[in-house]
């Protein structure tokens, strides 16, 4: 039981983080564009995020029961999940490079599962594919890696596209009245970009916590617990159906992001919101549109794809609208090798944390 509530403890530590280190997402660009102070865009992002946390499960069903084998995961497994993807959040912050956490807890948890299977590569949902859509598959290959590379992709065109519009229908207007224009039109696609970040990445833990609880109630460390707190058991679901996600779930880990997003995260804020391009209010209404957009997709189809990375993609496609040469690309390989070594450094860490653990 204590190494259970160590667990629920991590997973919320891990949420705080996040909601700090992707403070960002929701509000560099807003900051950047000084459309909004720095202390009124992350009241802004709090609220937002908070409000988007609450707003569906799809994708902690995802990371609960859709890419490693639940019956391998028990308190260890995610404790050390989570430590690997805490790690590299830290590291990545202390760089002020912008990476995701969504991937760090997702390799922290394929690394421990792979360790506490003895190095059974199975124990890894690698491919289930849908007969339908591609986008309906599940496992590791399409709602992972294949998202990974698709959705900055599709931000960056989305970003490109979009920005290149606002170009054409605004040629003959005055920066002034553009720039009065989509000043407030930012604020309301700043909301939009921190419910949406609230909508992926708060869920992630959701999923964590669902999942260490579903494990402890099979192992039956939950069956002495006092009729009161019932409601840590969660049952067990039926055949091909994900695990559910509690009412108390949500609201906690909705409230933890929030308060994490709250503390800000001024180091990444600086390179999206500064060192990538120079934005104006219409450069980060479009990206952060853009952004939301295929968040929402992705969201409602329970994909964790990463908030970090689509930001970051809209923020080039719409600098690259101008000119090319309008994007910082040193700033960009730095951010392209930390998302490359993402999956693997936080599995590494998890793995090799258990395996010492475990000897």
């Amino acid at each position: 039981m204590t190494l259970l509530l160590l667990v629920l403890v991590t997973a919320l530590v891990f949420e705080f983080i996040n909601g700090f280190h992707d403070t960002a997402n929701a509000i560099a660009t807003s900051v950047a564009t000084k459309v909004l102070t720095p202390r009124q865009a992350i009241v802004l992002a709090s609220m937002t995020n908070l409000l988007g946390a609450l707003w569906g499960t799809a994708v902690a069903k995802t990371i609960a029961s859709g890419l490693v084998d639940p019956t391998i995961v028990d308190s260890e497994v995610i404790f050390c999940a989570l430590i690997g993807g805490i790690v590299w959040n830290l590291i990545t912050w202390w760089f002020g490079i912008p990476s995701s956490s969504s991937h760090a807890l997702i390799g922290g948890l394929c690394g421990a599962a792979l360790a506490a299977a003895d190095n059974r590569i199975s124990v890894i949902i690698w491919s289930q594919p849908s007969a339908t859509h591609w986008f309906e598959g599940k496992g590791l290959l399409w709602k992972v890696i294949v998202p990974m590379v698709g959705s900055p992709l599709i931000g960056f065109m989305i970003g490109f596209f979009f920005m290149g519009c606002l170009y054409a229908l605004l040629r003959n207007s005055s920066p002034r009245g553009v720039n009065s224009v989509f000043g407030k039109l930012q604020i309301f696609s700043a909301a939009g970009m921190g419910f949406m970040h609230g909508t992926n990445d708060a869920q992630k833990t959701m999923g964590i916590m669902a999942l260490a609880l579903f494990a402890a109630t099979k192992a039956g460390t939950l069956n002495d617990l006092p009729s009161w707190l019932s409601f840590l058991t969660v049952a067990e679901p039926a055949p091909g159906q994900p695990i559910e996600i509690a009412t108390w779930i949500k609201i906690v880990c909705a409230l933890t992001m929030a308060a994490g997003t709250a503390s800000g995260g001024w180091k990444i804020i600086k390179t999206l919101g500064h060192r990538m391009a120079k934005l104006q209010p219409i450069h980060g209404f479009a990206a952060e549109t853009s952004s939301s957009v295929v968040l929402f997709m992705a969201s409602h189809f329970g994909i964790p794809v990463s908030t970090t990375h689509n930001i970051s993609a809209t923020i080039m496609g719409v600098g690259a609208a101008r000119r090319f040469s309008a994007v910082r690309w040193t700033v960009v390989e730095r951010m392209l090798w930390a998302w490359l070594f993402t999956l693997p450094c936080s599995a590494l860490v998890a793995y090799a944390l258990l395996a010492l653990i475990e000897f």
